[in-house]
């Protein structure tokens, strides 16, 4: 494992990129012998340098739990990160698209909480009991890492990836609908590009967020009442450019949107 005074400088780097637009080299290249709890610790360390500038936790994502997600990545196992409230964005939002390193779209559910959560020996049911509504939501994948020749290691201490949400659509609470056939279209300048059910995030995304609250357990952490949690995307991420425009269709979820300029 890494130490100590490693991990902080892995964690400011990132800290830095994020600011400065410019992505790190890879770190599995530069540490070979980095293990994930490694790259969990840079992301809290990352997390406690971001809370001590002002921002709040809001949430958490998910990623990784899909067999589509999967293959587009080469990455197996699903993973983890942080959903500050800044990162949180309204269905139509103008995004710059210069603000983000190779950014790209995924579609996805959010679950917002009103219990708190946390395993070991949290379940699907438990996930649904204690959410308030289930929302469609866009994630806007950022890198503040190498894309080429990254590893699950390297993904998490980049926090998952994650750039911002955007959130719209229809609010439902999880025992209206059957949340393995909600299923959505996403188009790039109205072309459609993928197409996918939320089942196949893990046969349920409720199913992610169980397992993210038996994750987090081992580091002492749970899920809060209030946070919103992007369950995993059951699309391939569709890269996106200046000047596109992006719209999801959740059927009887209604829709998300969102442009690049």
């Amino acid at each position: 494992m890494l130490d100590t005074e490693t991990i902080e400088a892995i964690a400011d780097e990132l800290v830095e990129a994020a600011r400065n637009k410019v992505p790190i080299p890879l770190l599995t290249a530069r540490h070979p012998g980095m293990t994930v709890e490694d790259s969990y610790a840079v992301q809290s360390l990352w997390r406690r340098r971001n809370e001590e500038s002002g921002r709040r936790l809001a949430g958490r994502k998910i990623g990784l739990t899909s067999k589509a997600m999967q293959a587009a990545t080469g990455i197996t196992e699903p993973d983890y990160g942080i959903i500050f409230d800044d990162m949180i964005l309204e269905t139509g939002s103008v995004l710059q698209w210069d603000v983000y390193t190779h950014p790209r779209v995924e579609v996805e559910l959010a679950f917002r909480l009103n219990r708190d959560l946390a395993g070991p020996g949290c379940t699907l049911f438990d996930v649904l009991a204690a959410t308030e509504y289930v929302v469609p939501a866009l994630e806007i994948l950022d890198s503040r890492i190498e894309m080429e020749g990254r590893t699950i290691v390297d993904t998490i201490s980049d926090n998952a990836a994650m750039g911002v949400m955007v959130v719209g659509g229809r609010p439902v609470r999880p025992d209206e609908i059957d949340l393995r056939w909600a299923g959505a279209m996403l188009y790039r300048n109205e072309g459609i590009e993928e197409t996918g059910l939320a089942g196949g995030v893990l046969n349920n995304p409720a199913s992610g967020v169980a397992w993210l609250a038996n994750k987090i357990s081992a580091h002492g952490d749970g899920l809060k009442a209030g946070e919103l949690i992007l369950a995993g995307s059951f699309t391939r991420p569709m890269w996106v450019y200046a000047g596109d425009s992006v719209f999801a269709d959740y059927g009887p979820l209604g829709v998300v949107t969102c442009r690049f300029q």
